[in-house]
């Protein structure tokens, strides 16, 4: 799972996209692609359901990068048709040119009955440019995996209005972090308590006060028909 260290700015988001992928991994069997994989961060856990994981991503990655095969993902991949049961892809469609090539590549490479599942941001800051392309609705996600072949389509958002917005504002304070190195360091550390206290309140408005129009991001989950 991504490492929600919670005296970060954007541990939040993290631990939204881990809930979704928690909930998810019983369904996930066989053998796993990781489309996008950089890390593997979600490997361990995949490999407790799955009997096999394949991390694919491309070279120009500005992260850390473990792939298995380094392939374009906005091109054919080198994979037989109905080479895997499930595709996994968190946090990269965003950055891919040509989408629905990739979507294109999954359903060809999914067995029939094969599973998707994937998360995109919505509501969500300019990251790892050149090479951030898209923001995605419910309505385009729907549309795109349905028009790709792929039936049993579900949208479902990360967070609600209140996380969303906590973490706009906490991207524009780490702004402030700048200067010499220990003033980097005193301005962070009166931040975190800022960071610590927001992101845990906005977990509870999220509860009390919903509102799945205004999330920072989409969760979905699709199968090969």
């Amino acid at each position: 799972m991504y490492a929600e260290t919670r005296i970060s700015h954007n541990w939040l988001i993290k631990k939204a996209v881990n809930d979704k992928v928690r909930e998810r991994l019983p369904d996930l069997y066989g053998n796993v692609l990781d489309f996008g994989c950089g890390l593997r961060p979600f490997e361990t856990d995949i490999l407790r359901h799955a009997t096999d994981y394949v991390g694919i991503d491309w070279s120009d990655t500005l992260h850390g990068m473990r792939a298995d095969i380094i392939s374009n993902l906005n091109a054919p991949l080198p994979f037989a048709n109905e080479a895997a049961d499930h595709i996994v892809s968190f946090e990269v469609m965003e950055h891919l040119a040509e989408p629905r090539i990739m979507l294109a590549e999954a359903f060809r490479i999914l067995r029939h009955g094969g599973q998707l599942t994937l998360s995109v941001p919505f509501q969500w800051w300019l990251h790892e440019a050149p090479w951030d392309y898209y923001r995605y609705t419910r309505y385009g996600l729907h549309y795109m995996l349905e028009h790709a072949g792929f039936s049993d389509v579900s949208v479902a958002p990360t967070t609600g209005f209140w996380s969303m917005w906590i973490l706009k504002l906490n991207y524009q304070t780490t702004r402030l972090i700048r200067g010499s190195s220990p003033a980097r360091a005193l301005i962070r550390a009166g931040l975190i308590p800022f960071w610590w206290v927001n992101q845990h309140l906005a977990l509870l408005a999220d509860r009390y006060w919903p509102e799945e129009r205004e999330t920072a991001g989409y969760f979905v989950t699709a199968v090969k028909p």
